[in-house]
């Protein structure tokens, strides 16, 4: 079945397949986001652990999918092949801080609110705030996929279908985590349901303009997947990892976050 879908998308435009990879990675936030119709709560011991998983996918796919195929295709020796990796990287991390510290948004636990003071509801800025997550996730599909319309021999619709499966899977426990805390607060079902998998809607749009920037402009591929890199790495430090740390339940999140790892890890190297 895997290898059927390989050749299904290796015969149509990889921009559209990258809309279709990234549309998977909504599918699943919205099909995380789905049981709140069956739950009101979650322990929070559970979401920890999901969370943790989350960082760990995060950070494999980061190295494993983005940086270390940026650095082999970049050009050089030394100092000099590192380089495009390494300013995409910084530069990648800066937006994720730039939208970080402009955009109001919530994080889970309802208790810090960043970004400039905004009169937007909390439930606004709680989606919000998982959005920020999903635009470099969402970003790095799509470049991929880009790189294998342009040509690039690093690049394959194998690796970038491997990507959008881990993204995916930590997407499940992003929909949860938004949708969960609303219905807690006393939203409806519904209403819960349809703000958590809003939150992904982003990476549609993500993959798709990342797609298109790497096709129309080749040598910036090495830059834009470790662009995709450091927005994720931020992602993760600033508030994934912070946010297992909120409660008793570091060691729950510490193995989720390790058992993500493999997962990616596993995943890219057995797969891409």
């Amino acid at each position: 079945m895997y290898q059927d879908l390989i050749k299904y998308l290796e015969g149509i435009d990889p921009i559209l397949a990258a809309f279709y990879a990234t549309m998977f990675t909504w599918l699943v936030t919205a099909a995380g986001a789905s049981l709140v119709f069956f739950f009101k709560t979650m322990n929070r011991a559970v979401l920890d652990g999901m969370l943790g998983f989350t960082g760990g996918v995060m950070v494999a796919a980061s190295y494993w999918s983005l940086l270390a195929p940026a650095i082999e295709m970049s050009e050089g020796e030394g100092f000099t092949k590192v380089i495009p990796a390494a300013s995409g990287f910084l530069m990648g991390a800066l937006f994720l801080f730039a939208l970080d510290k402009t955009l109001p948004h919530l994080h889970i636990n309802f208790k810090e609110t960043e970004g400039i003071k905004s009169p937007w509801q909390r439930t606004t800025l709680l989606v919000l705030a998982i959005t920020l997550h999903n635009i470099p996730e969402g970003l790095a599909v799509g470049v991929l996929f880009g790189g294998v319309a342009a040509g690039i021999p690093e690049a394959s619709i194998a690796g970038a279908v491997t990507l959008a499966i881990g993204i995916g899977i930590q997407n499940f426990p992003e929909g949860i985590a938004v949708s969960m805390p609303l219905r807690r607060m006393g939203m409806s079902r519904r209403k819960s349901f349809m703000y958590g998998q809003s939150s992904a809607i982003v990476e549609p749009i993500a993959g798709v303009i990342g797609a298109f920037a790497v096709t129309f402009f080749t040598p910036i591929l090495p830059y834009a997947l470790a662009f995709a890199a450091g927005a994720m790495i931020f992602v993760v430090v600033e508030e994934v990892i912070p946010e297992t740390q909120q409660d008793k339940n570091t060691d729950i999140a510490t193995l989720g976050f390790i058992g993500g790892f493999i997962v990616m890890m596993s995943l890219d190297v057995a797969l891409g």
